[in-house]
């Protein structure tokens, strides 16, 4: 597989679904994009999570696999079913450690900081998935309607209409193809 399938997405508007996307194509081949424990550490730090990547063990590892395929399939049911109880133990169960702390450095910009860190960012996505599963915008958490992307996201628009995960990537080539579509059917 080509290493650009391995790029990490932060498309959805909220870090906790962001971090779904670390499986890539799941209605198709369903490909593991945190294969080593540097992946994770380097998600953090690509999703602005932590500002360095921190240690990150084998067994942390599968830890944070099994608390975002829960928050995956309790986000995918938000706001229309019943989520696993199995699924909402296990975001409770991260969501109850200590988080990540928003501290200033010497230039007044924000980082986040923990003892241990990777636990603490685990903790801090289980508890904005709580956030959003269990507010007003649960609701609004939706899939992708392109043929060929299954990734979640949140519909900040005002309507709530929104269809695609980005208007830069499926968005644009579903129009694109709409448009091509209608100029062929125009010219018969």
């Amino acid at each position: 597989m080509p290493d650009r399938e391995y790029r990490f997405h932060f498309k959805s508007g909220r870090p906790s679904i962001d971090f779904v996307t670390t499986v890539g194509e799941r209605w198709r081949r369903s490909f593991e994009r945190l294969r080593e424990p540097a992946d994770l550490g380097r998600w953090f730090v690509e999703a602005g999570v932590l500002s360095e990547p921190p240690a990150v063990s084998e067994k942390l590892l599968g830890e944070a696999r099994v608390l975002r395929e829960a928050i995956y399939r309790t986000a995918k049911l938000a706001g229309e079913g019943v989520p696993a109880p199995a699924d909402l133990a296990e975001i409770n169960r991260w969501a109850v450690r200590p988080a990540l702390a928003p501290q200033l450095d010497p230039r007044l910009e924000l980082r986040w900081e923990a003892e241990d860190p990777a636990p603490a960012a685990l903790a801090t996505l289980a508890r904005d998935a709580v956030d959003l599963i269990s507010g007003p915008l649960a609701s609004r958490v939706k899939e992708c309607a392109s043929d060929d992307c299954a990734l979640l996201f949140v519909d900040l628009s005002r309507p709530g209409r929104r269809r695609w995960c980005s208007m830069d990537g499926c968005g644009n080539r579903a129009k694109t193809s709409s448009y091509r579509r209608r100029r062929k059917e125009a010219s018969r």
